[in-house]
């Protein structure tokens, strides 16, 4: 694993959080809260996906992404595994049922909570590459 791969990773999952924001910002109909949901399952599925490459950097593997977000938190990449742990819940409901209900609740954390702390933890990630 080359660093410049991390950086690259890095800068895909920073231009999906950048859509991700702007998303969360504009939503109000149903189509576009549908397309807002999307994209945070792109945004969190690049998110663990880059967690995986930094930890392979540092010799540390984790092949999914609940072992992922367990190994970041141990290694010091994260700060709070809960949350991140909720995330995976939530981007796992979405993926596999739809309900309107639970769409809104799920995109209601996309907007207040896990936006937020993505770009955060993200901001953080890159500081110690």
């Amino acid at each position: 694993m080359r660093k410049v791969e991390i950086l690259q990773a890095l800068e895909n999952l920073n231009n999906a959080l950048d859509r991700l924001s702007e998303a969360v910002k504009t939503a109000k109909t149903d189509l576009e809260i549908d397309g807002t949901i999307q994209r945070f399952e792109f945004s969190f599925e690049l998110f663990w996906k880059t967690l995986k490459l930094i930890l392979k950097y540092y010799g540390v593997e984790c092949n999914n992404p609940r072992t992922c977000i367990k190994e970041a938190f141990r290694n010091g990449l994260i700060d709070d595994d809960e949350i991140f742990l909720d995330m995976l819940e939530d981007r796992n409901l979405t993926s596999h049922i739809y309900d309107k209900q639970t769409a809104n609740e799920i995109f209601e954390r996309i907007k207040k909570f896990y936006t937020a702390k993505l770009l955060e933890t993200v901001k953080k990630t890159e500081s110690k590459i």
